[in-house]
């Protein structure tokens, strides 16, 4: 059975880049690329064949100058930072949910995800492990409740 595959088809290749040197009378350069591939013949004896890949496309337009640099009168004001949401590292919280193994009992704030968008942001670290051996979970900032 014949089988073939690209890495013993490309065996190796040259590529070579020809780049017209940009001058100051043209307004626009070309490029041109050529990439080889020798290819592997099962007859023996046979010359050896060859495809070429060939390529030639106009450059891309010169950028736009830059605008001028603004003032130092019109100093750019950076963005205030938002006010941290939920309570901070490292302090104890009570646990709201019902449903939760640790419901009324208290854990350790690990981490509090700043993403207006997540659900569950408040990651809590608990001693006591539930029936799963797993000591930590995700909660709601209204599931849980800062301790004194």
């Amino acid at each position: 059975m014949a089988s073939s595959s690209m890495a013993s088809a490309a065996t190796g290749f040259l590529l070579s880049l020809n780049v017209a040197a940009n001058s100051t009378t043209s307004s626009a350069s070309s490029r041109s690329t050529m990439l080889m591939f020798p290819l592997k013949s099962n007859n023996i004896g046979s010359s050896s064949s060859r495809l070429v890949v060939r390529a030639t496309g106009e450059a891309a337009p010169a950028a736009p100058a830059a605008p001028a640099a603004p003032t130092a009168d019109a100093a750019p004001t950076p963005k205030p930072k938002p006010p941290p949401i939920g309570p901070k590292r490292g302090s104890k919280v009570k646990i709201l949910r019902k449903e939760s193994y640790w419901y009324k009992g208290t854990g350790s704030v690990v981490a509090v995800d700043q993403d207006p968008k997540t659900r569950y942001p408040v990651v809590v670290r608990f001693q006591k492990v539930n029936y799963v051996n797993v000591s930590t979970n995700n909660y709601a900032l209204d599931e849980i409740e800062e301790v004194v």
